[in-house]
């Protein structure tokens, strides 16, 4: 009876978001759905967590360990497969799949990825994003995974602005937390090059 109880719940809840946002496509029986304040929430402390290791270095501090959190935190290499395609990432180590690797290409300094500079350590003075389309029209919510894709700009201390096309899929977590599963990056494209 507890059981049905808790099912009955969770069936509700999972309707009344449905309902809220006009999902159309959701997961075969999802417990739990991402909303799109959660996704933004999600993209917004990405750009935050890479303003602060730059910060972080540049005051003396342990960049190094703070960035291991933020892949911890944001990522999902503590829980299963990522699939990471960093902007500046090219020939045998495009892709970052696992967390050494994805850690090398924000703070640099491992031997086994000799062409990272530690896109992470610019330092950026401001990152945000854009959704194509709108802060919920540029995001696919399916349950417990949702879509995003658009732009990240960074700002340098100079001022100088880079301009990035982003794919983002978050994953939600047992624990309710949303986690980067597949993170793709790159340039937009230039006709006059």
């Amino acid at each position: 009876m507890q059981n049905e109880n808790l099912l009955k719940k969770i069936n509700e809840k999972v309707k009344q978001v449905i309902d809220e946002h006009g999902l159309v496509y959701v997961q075969e029986g999802a417990q739990d759905i991402i909303t799109y304040d959660e996704v933004n929430a999600a993209q917004q402390a990405w750009c935050d967590a890479l303003v602060e290791i730059g910060k972080i270095k540049e005051a003396g501090g342990d960049h190094v360990t703070y960035a291991d959190k933020v892949l911890s935190s944001l990522y999902n290499y503590d829980y299963g497969k990522v699939f990471f395609k960093p902007t500046l990432a090219y020939g045998a180590q495009t892709f970052r799949n696992t967390k050494k690797a994805a850690l090398s290409y924000f703070v640099a300094g491992d031997p086994e990825f000799p062409n990272d500079k530690g896109f992470g350590l610019k330092p950026w003075v401001k990152a945000s994003y854009t959704n194509a389309g709108g802060l919920t029209n540029g995001v696919q919510i399916y349950g417990s995974i949702a879509i995003t894709m658009g732009n990240v700009i960074v700002i340098d201390k100079e001022g100088n602005e880079v301009m990035v096309d982003k794919t983002w899929v978050f994953k939600k977590g047992n624990d309710g937390k949303l986690r980067i599963i597949v993170h793709k990056s790159a340039l937009p494209y230039n006709p006059n090059i």
